[in-house]
């Protein structure tokens, strides 16, 4: 059953604990639900709050409707030698990982420790430690809000890349997912692909467990996992994606940062396909002069990693002032953009 609520505090809906109000907030839990609220808004402005890990809202709030998705359920089904993981929009994420590390089910274990819902994943194409949803999602079920009916997209529709997708980039609003499916493979994973996992792994044969164990583990090194007694989570994880740069891009930064570099010293980088090569945010970050622990009236540069903006006590605005401090600084430094992460809602 829906609940209705005005003027609804969202700064403890989401992981940054900053915020003003919604409006109007409406909880539903079931699709009927869900489909009859989006039937009756139309068009009509709306915001769909999952987890609230990736979200900064403003200090004024947001005056519009908050469609909070709080549906649950997952469901698996064999399909030759693989394994259909269907999951509701409202499931929270790391659970649904846990339950598939638990089923012997691979495909998702380096994506543990990730907070937020399942139907939010497809839309940043959440990925990390090697992994992104997209290599394992089959299809999407979702309410497209222009047609005013049920749809299913397969990941082609999806237009896929790195942290985007056609539902961040090409249909913001359109559509608002319902459940994911996933294809997952019974039996051992493959053998990890990031460096830090590898090592972290060390002569030890891969196994799913063991593999999520790790993940967590380093997450948690980095203040990347929730925990109320930590202050450096109270933040949006990642609030910078990694910039991607054309061979020209890429050239014209060599040159300009060759001079600074000490000797042996190596940019950290890695391929971004098509020739393209990705930068490490954190490391433009903290090489532009916002160490860790940074900090700029109530917000702050993580102290355990460089990519995160912590809410030490102070506004939204606070924290949105320190990005674009930031996107600045590295911009002056190296011609470099960086482009945030979370939503940014009500600013």
């Amino acid at each position: 059953m829906s609940v209705v609520l005005h003027q609804e505090p969202l700064a403890p809906r989401t992981s940054f604990r900053l915020g003003g109000p919604a409006r109007i907030l409406i909880e539903a839990d079931r699709d009927d639900e869900i489909e009859s609220i989006l039937r009756e808004q139309g068009t009509a402005p709306l915001f769909v709050l999952g987890g609230g890990s990736n979200l900064l809202v403003a200090d004024r709030g947001y005056d519009g409707l908050v469609l909070a998705i709080r549906s649950r359920g997952v469901s698996l089904r064999r399909d030759g030698d693989a394994v259909l993981v269907t999951a509701a929009a409202g499931e929270p994420w790391d659970d649904l990982v846990a339950r598939c590390v638990e089923e012997g089910l691979a495909g998702i274990e380096c994506l543990s420790g990730i907070p937020g819902q399942v139907g939010a994943t497809p839309i940043q194409n959440v990925g990390a430690y090697g992994q992104e949803v997209s290599d394992t999602l089959v299809a999407v079920h979702a309410y497209d809000r222009m047609q005013g009916q049920r749809v299913s997209l397969r990941p082609e529709e999806c237009s896929f890349a790195y942290r985007d997708s056609a539902f961040k980039s090409q249909w913001p609003g359109r559509y608002v997912i319902l459940s994911v499916v996933f294809r997952l493979r019974p039996g051992l994973p493959d053998a990890p692909r990031y460096g830090e996992l590898i090592a972290a792994l060390g002569d030890e044969p891969p196994t799913l467990g063991r593999l999520r164990s790790l993940v967590i583990e380093l997450r948690r090194r980095k203040g990347m996992i929730l925990d109320e007694g930590d202050p450096d989570t109270r933040s949006a994880g990642s609030f910078f994606t990694n910039p991607i740069l054309e061979p020209a891009a890429w050239a014209a930064f060599q040159d300009r940062i060759a001079p600074q570099l000490h000797p042996g010293e190596r940019i950290p980088s890695f391929d971004g396909g098509g020739g393209r090569i990705k930068l490490a945010a954190a490391w433009l970050i903290e090489r532009a002069g916002f160490s860790r622990g940074f900090q700029r009236g109530g917000a702050a540069v993580s102290s355990r990693h460089a990519l995160a903006l912590v809410n030490r006590g102070g506004s939204a605005a606070d924290v949105l002032a320190l990005a674009r401090e930031i996107q600045q600084g590295v911009r002056e430094a190296f011609g470099v953009e960086l482009t945030p992460e979370p939503v940014l809602l009500g600013f």
